[in-house]
């Protein structure tokens, strides 16, 4: 009778290699240029534009990311973790309109600066990544905003998706001024700041009911 031979266990997996030095400075340089070039024309601008902006070339910028979409990812990923920290630092600033006021500057600086940045987390421009950052996002500024209206500082008929909305008339008027007066925006922010303040006897009455969730959405898609 022949004797039964143990079953030779599997390999172990390994785990992903990381990338070579040079692979993965090259990758940095492709989303430090990828970040620069979004900002200055969108996100309509393909891989060989970045690739060349980064100093590589094509095959390169092909190894390290199969398509633009995944660029875009890479850059957007880091786009909404500064602004997540931004509301975070609001949110414990100690005073609450302070805090709001604060958050509200320091993003409406990034959307004028960053068309790319504009185009996705107010605009829609990539689906995906707008409900990533929606998830991300809304539950810190939402809290940041509740916190300054019970307050007494911040206009109590206000809604959270009335803020990225808001952030979107910026960003037009920085479109459209670009080549004429770039920091006209300047002026629109300070206007809307001031109409949000609630230390007024009587606020003006809003015209119009702010958007649900599902009018938000379909607004910005």
């Amino acid at each position: 009778m022949s004797r039964s031979t143990a079953p030779t266990p599997p390999p172990e997996p390994t785990s992903a290699r990381p990338l070579r030095a040079d692979a993965e400075r090259n990758r940095r340089r492709l989303i430090a240029a990828a970040q620069e070039v979004f900002a200055e024309r969108g996100l309509e601008v393909t891989l060989d534009d970045i690739a060349r902006h980064a100093g590589v070339g094509v095959g390169t910028a092909y190894r390290r990311f199969a398509n633009r979409e995944e660029l875009i990812e890479a850059v957007f990923e880091d786009a909404v973790q500064r602004i997540a920290a931004r509301a975070e630092a609001a949110l414990a600033h100690e005073d609450p309109w302070d805090g709001f006021v604060q958050f509200f500057l320091i993003t409406a600086q990034d959307f004028a600066a960053d068309r790319g940045l504009r185009e996705v987390l107010l605009e829609g421009a990539r689906g995906k990544n707008h409900a990533v950052a929606r998830v991300r996002l809304a539950p810190t500024v939402t809290a940041v905003m509740v916190r300054a209206q019970q307050a007494g500082r911040l206009r109590d008929d206000i809604e959270p998706t009335d803020f990225p909305l808001i952030q979107l008339m910026l960003g037009a008027v920085t479109e459209h001024s670009r080549t004429v007066a770039p920091e006209l925006w300047r002026r629109y922010q300070v206007l809307l700041l001031d109409g949000l303040r609630h230390d007024r006897d009587r606020p003006s009455p809003l015209p119009h009911r702010a958007l649900d969730e599902d009018e938000f959405e379909q607004t910005m898609t």
